[in-house]
Formats: C-alpha cells, structure tokens, sequence
C-alpha cells in the first residue's frame, strides 16, 4: 500500500527521523533542565516558575491547531510542509539559547516575564517545524506496519538527540568545578550548554527539511481553499475532534501527559536530592538511555508485527507505568540500595534501560495509531488532515504537560524543598514527602490514560479498508475534476 519503494526507503526513513532531533533537545530542555535551571540557579520561586509554565505551553497548544491546519491547506510550490519546516529554523535556535542566558539581576516578576516570552517563542517556532514534518508519514506511506518504522526512526532519533546534549551537559558543560561540586548549579555552564543546543537544533531541522525536499512532488497537495475564517477553522478542527477514535487518543494523551509532567520535572530533583548523584554520575546514567532507543526501535516492529497496534501499545505502557517507580518506592520499603552504594548505579541503569524502552515503545505505537486515524476521518469528512491530528494531539499533550509541569513546581513548595539546597543536607522527611506525592500521582495518570485507551478500535483489517474506501474516494474525486482523464 505504500507510495513509491522511494518514500520508504532507509534513507527516507533516516533523515525524516534525523529531524526529531531538535524536537528532542528542546524537549529535554524543558523536561528536566528548566525548572532546576529557574529555581535552583536562577532563583525564581517554584511557584511562579509552575504558573509561567502552565501560561506558556497554553500559548503553545492553541499554535498547534493553528499551526496544523494552516499547514493542511497551505498551497506553494514546496508543498504542504516545507516551507514552514525551512522557516522555523533560524527563529527557533536563537530563542532556544536566550532562554538559557537570562539578563543578571531582574526580579523575580522580571524573571517570571522573561521566562514565559522566551519560552513561548521557542514553543511557537518549534510548532512551526515539529507539526508539518511529523505530518509527513501518513503522506509518504498508507502502510500499517511502515507508519510504526518510520514514527519508531523518529522516536529514536528523538531520544538520541535529546540524550545527546544531556549527557553532554552532565559530563562536559555541568562538570564538578573547585566552586561547584554539582556542576549543574552553576550558573556560567547554562548559556554554554544553551548555544551548543541550539546550534543542534539548527543542523537537525536543516539537514531533515532539505533531505525530504525532494519527495514534495510526491506528496498530497493541499486542497483548493478558500479565505481564511476562523469559523471554518474551528468548525473544521470540531469535526477532527469528533472523530471517536481520535478523541480516544485526545483524552488518554491528556492523561499521559500530566503524569509525563510530574515525572519529567522531578526525575533531575529525585537524582539529585534523593539518589545524590552528581552530575558525571547522572550523565552515566543517561548513557543506557541510548540503548533503550536502539533497543525500541528494533522490538516496536517485531512486537507489533500481526497484531492490533492498541492491544501492544496498552500492555507496554502498563507496565512502562508499573516499571517506574519501583526503585523508590523499594528504597522506601528497604530493599533498595541507597546513596553511597556500589550497587545504586548499576541497578538505576538497569531499571531505566528497561523502563525507558517500554515508554519509547509505546509512544511509538500510539503516534502510528494517529497516523491511521488520517483515512478512518476522511471516510466522513473527505478531508484528509494529518497535520490537524497530529496538532491535537500535540495540543493534548503541551497543555496538559504543562499542567503538569505546574503541579511539580507546586509539589516542591509543598514538600519544602528550599531553594539552593545541597545534596546530602535535605531532610528525610522532605524527601519521603516528595516521593509519597510523586508515586500515587505518576501511578494515577499513566494508569487512567492506559484504561481509556482501550476503547480504541482501529485494526489492522479496519485501516486496510479504510484505506481502500479513501484510495477509491479521491479517484472518484479526481474522476469528477477530469472526467476525460487529462491532465
């Protein structure tokens, strides 16, 4: 069912995935640097920090709709995607790094200003980039199984990238200085590590956006469109949304994404204070993340091949969401080592090779299950709109996310976690206070989104004959526009 051999080679393949790279930095940025950087180093309160955050990726899931139906409709001579892919470049790698390079001496209202501008801008821009040219897979091939290889290229890539300047930061940038034992609160290493980021975020867009350049005249064009109305807009992405499966994945994404929130924020809080692992020892363990992603990428295909991807996705996020909180929870209980042990780092890298990759895994299934939903929509609508499913998903993800985000800032007010604090000098009872709230939550989310989304009901046999009906649907179409065939 696929296009051409040619849009889903290896090399195809390969440098559409490449792109996920900025994604993947910008991400681990935001994830598990930020919020240390802000209140740790910075100095702004955990609060506000949780606010501007919540503020910011508000801003930025309503782009994502905007963005994604824009892109749907845009009609150029470099197609649907492109050219927002090529615009977002230079825009989005400048924010990046001026977020980490905060002017000395503002207030903390200052603080909290510059922080939502900034981090709105980086947000927007990479919406400009991420939306179109993850939209690219339903376009380069109808097959079932080749939209899993290819999301699973871009999940790895992903991950690689965005682990890449992690460990770069724990061992290079945020290396143990005679001032700084933990070289990650020290406030001369972030604007470094932010303008090595951002210059990967540059490379990873160019060289993807450029490397699928050629494929444009072999992708869907745009349908003819009108003026731009908001009221079309809004009737269109109404219509996405009640697609039933989609709206499936809608909710469990919101699920998934406040516990993604929680877990993301506090994970560089719990291996700083709760493991006290300097920074070599926390890019490490960061190092077996890579083989998860190697390891992901070569299971998701084999797992998912003859089977319903909901039924695989479901059993490998379940027990991803059971895997995570073992080892504190085991330390709590005594039967895990503590800081100081020879045997605390090895079996953190063995828990996290292992839960990382059930979660790339299942991440990977679940955005080929959007893919599918493209032809399942357009049986309805007769409007094929990947970029739209993809921006709501998104959106899902980005605000809820940043809800959060919110709720772990507040978390640490509550546990009273001060600002500046040292590891090996937080009590005990702030520590196990901390864990008692992040488990149940994290436990709670990721659960709940496992639950809904079995209610999904798109099948293998399902998405072949939707496939057929939207093949036979746009040559009737086509039929229709040219009814002598001539072009």
């Amino acid at each position: 069912m696929s296009k051409t051999s040619d849009t889903t080679g290896l090399s195809t393949k390969l440098l559409y995935g490449f792109g996920a790279v900025a994604n993947g930095v910008k991400s681990n940025g935001f994830s598990y640097f930020l919020l240390l950087f802000y209140q740790q180093v910075v100095g702004l309160d955990g609060y506000l920090f949780g606010i501007a955050m919540f503020i910011v990726m508000t801003c930025d899931a309503v782009s994502d709709p905007l963005v994604g139906h824009v892109s749907d409709n845009w009609r150029s001579k470099w197609g649907r995607r492109h050219p927002f892919m090529y615009f977002a470049a230079v825009p989005v790698s400048v924010s990046y790094y001026f977020l980490w390079a905060p002017p000395e001496g503002m207030s903390q209202g200052q603080t909290f200003l510059y922080l939502i501008v900034m981090a709105v801008m980086v947000r927007t821009f990479i919406t400009m980039y991420e939306i179109p040219s993850t939209s690219l897979v339903p376009e380069f091939t109808d097959d079932y199984d080749q939209r899993t290889s290819f999301l699973g290229f871009r999940y790895f890539f992903g991950w690689w990238g965005g682990l890449t300047i992690a460990v770069l930061g724990y061992l290079v940038f945020f290396r143990k200085t005679e001032e700084y034992e933990f070289g990650q609160l020290n406030p001369e290493a972030w604007p470094v590590y932010g303008a090595f980021a951002s210059l990967i975020i540059f490379l990873s867009i160019t060289v993807s956006t450029l490397g699928t350049h050629r494929h444009i005249p072999k992708l869907k064009p745009a349908p003819t469109m009108g003026e731009f109305r908001w009221r079309v807009w809004g009737g269109q992405f109404l219509e996405t949304l009640s697609n039933r499966n989609f709206l499936i994945v809608f909710i469990s994404a919101i699920l998934m994404s406040v516990g993604s929130g929680i877990n993301t924020s506090l994970v560089f809080y719990i291996n700083t204070f709760f493991w006290e692992l300097p920074s070599v020892l926390i890019g490490i363990l960061n190092l077996v993340y890579f083989l998860s992603a190697a390891f992901a990428l070569m299971l998701t295909p084999v797992v998912a091949r003859g089977r319903d991807k909901q039924h695989v996705a479901i059993r490998v996020w379940l027990a991803g969401a059971l895997v995570l909180p073992l080892p504190v929870v085991l330390r709590l209980l005594g039967l895990f080592p503590g800081p100081g042990s020879d045997w605390l780092l090895p079996l953190l890298m063995l828990h996290g090779l292992i839960d990382v990759m059930l979660i790339i895994m299942g991440s990977t299934l679940i955005s080929s299950m959007i893919a599918d939903i493209v032809e399942d929509s357009a049986k309805s609508t007769g409007r094929r709109s990947e970029a739209l499913f993809f921006a709501g998903d998104s959106f899902a993800r980005k605000i809820m996310s940043g809800l959060g985000v919110m709720s772990a800032g507040v978390i640490l007010t509550v546990v009273g976690l001060p600002k500046g604090s040292t590891p090996g000098e937080v009590s005990e009872v702030v520590l196990h206070n901390l864990i008692y709230i992040y488990v149940p939550l994290i436990l709670l989310f990721y659960c709940s989104a496992v639950l809904v989304l079995k209610k999904y009901k798109i099948t293998r046999d399902g998405h072949a004959e939707n496939v057929r009906l939207s093949q036979a649907q746009a040559t009737a179409e086509k039929l229709h526009q040219d009814p002598l065939g001539v072009e």
